[in-house]
């Protein structure tokens, strides 16, 4: 749901968000994220959030988020619908016996708001262009965006190629440099040990990367997880989000070079990282 709260700001309720909470000690807070997560927790504050992944000790993707300060100081993570629970159930089981609440608020919701001119909430830190997220009940967050615009939102962050949780980032598949977490400032390289870092800190530093995600134009219709081939008919990657033929592609580079097609007929084409 969007609506034009001026001229050039759009603003558009982000429903396949939901909010999990944590409560306890701040300190007990920023410490138990800290020693789990890809960037530096500390830096989170109430005007400022971090971006951030949980990753498996073998250094796969498992989840993306936003952590921010709420109310009374506690932490919060915007996270994707779809891998809520899934994350509540691992950081439950990582918190061990912490003196740490954590639950998802049901009642909370997300916007977005990107545009020209003065916007609403916290800044996204993932690139200054994609605008600001705003935080709060839902009734009101709905009260406040009340003309639809499908798919305003989608087309934004395609255009700036920023990837979406469970649709171009999949739990257990793939490595956060190969999805751009260093261009989206999603990474701290200083900030010390936490789970999957000895396999960051190798790519980072010791390998080339031969795949991830890529910015294409997309000619022609083709599905979500279609299959992209090169001119000699090799698989060349799959293709993730797209919309108005703007989209994103897992790519392997030493194939994606020349004439890459669907089995639907498409035409992708690479246009950057």
């Amino acid at each position: 749901m969007t609506t034009r709260l001026q001229d050039k700001i759009l603003g558009a309720l982000l429903p396949e968000r939901r909010i999990l909470a944590l409560e306890g000690p701040r300190a007990e807070q920023v410490d138990f994220l800290n020693a789990l997560v890809s960037n530096d927790v500390r830096r989170a504050t109430q005007d400022r959030p971090v971006y951030a992944a949980l990753l498996t000790p073998q250094g796969k993707y498992l989840a993306d988020f936003l952590i921010f300060e709420g109310a009374g100081g506690n932490l919060r993570l915007d996270a994707e619908a779809g891998q809520i629970e899934d994350l509540l159930k691992r950081l439950t089981m990582y918190r061990l016996r912490r003196p740490l609440k954590l639950r998802v608020e049901e009642d909370q919701g997300v916007a977005a708001f990107w545009g020209e001119g003065a916007k609403p909430g916290l800044a996204d830190p993932r690139d200054p262009a994609l605008g600001t997220r705003l935080y709060g009940a839902l009734p009101a967050l709905e009260a406040a965006l009340a003309q639809a615009e499908p798919g305003d939102y989608d087309a934004h962050r395609l255009a700036l190629g920023i990837p979406a949780s469970g649709r171009d980032l999949i739990s257990g598949e793939g490595y956060i440099l190969e999805a751009g977490f260093e261009r989206l400032h999603g990474v701290d390289f200083r900030k010390g040990c936490y789970v999957g870092q000895e396999i960051v800190a190798r790519m980072k530093h010791k390998t080339e990367l031969r795949k991830g995600l890529a910015r294409v134009r997309v000619e022609g219709e083709a599905p979500e997880g279609a299959e992209i081939r090169n001119a000699e008919g090799k698989p060349a990657g799959i293709l993730r989000s797209h919309l108005g033929g703007v989209g994103l592609a897992d790519l392997r580079f030493d194939r994606a070079e020349g004439l890459l097609t669907t089995p639907e007929g498409a035409v992708v084409r690479l246009e950057g990282p």
